[in-house]
């Protein structure tokens, strides 16, 4: 099971884009990776301060076949990108419900699920925000960035790689889509 990448300069949000191509296309597996967005989204109806430099992505994919239930894909989810952090960072890093990530009690990830229904089918879009080279100043949640925390730029394009593979990796395992 493969995501069709879909690559902007600048969306509104990638989740708000992702929802716009489930809603005008017949693509039920996409993956949506932006350089910047402007009214990025958090869980609540909160803002996602989207600093150009750090990562900006959404997956969408249909829910038919799941077998976990949504508060179980979420924690899934989470779990997924915690790995791939670790990867750069050998330290803790805290799964913070009911979507963040944490290290050293800052927020560097955040994770937006919402789900859409078209003609009957159940869509899932994952909208993933990683502070990659810049936090925002948000005075009461502290955030912090890899580039910070390990002293090192890492490559934004092996990131959006890595995460493809292991959501594709996950999606063919977990979920057993056809």
């Amino acid at each position: 099971m493969k995501f069709k990448i879909f690559r902007f300069k600048k969306v509104e949000s990638t989740n708000n884009t992702a929802i716009r191509i489930i809603k005008n296309s017949n693509i039920n597996y996409g993956m949506i990776i932006s350089e910047s967005q402007n009214n990025g989204r958090g869980q609540y109806g909160k803002k996602w301060i989207s600093y150009k430099g750090n990562l900006f992505v959404s997956f969408f994919f249909k829910l038919e076949n799941i077998n976990i239930s949504l508060k179980k894909l979420t924690k899934s989810n989470c779990l997924l990108i915690r790995k791939l952090l670790s990867i750069y960072y050998k330290k803790e890093i805290i799964f913070k419900k009911p979507n963040d990530l944490l290290i050293d009690k800052k927020k560097i990830c955040g994770i937006l699920q919402e789900t859409l229904t078209k003609f009957n089918k159940r869509y899932l879009v994952v909208g993933i925000g990683i502070n990659l080279i810049k936090s925002p100043n948000i005075k009461s949640y502290p955030t912090t960035n890899l580039y910070k925390l390990i002293r090192k730029k890492v490559s934004k394009k092996k990131i959006e790689n890595e995460l493809k593979k292991i959501f594709e990796l996950n999606l063919t395992k977990i979920y057993r889509l056809k």
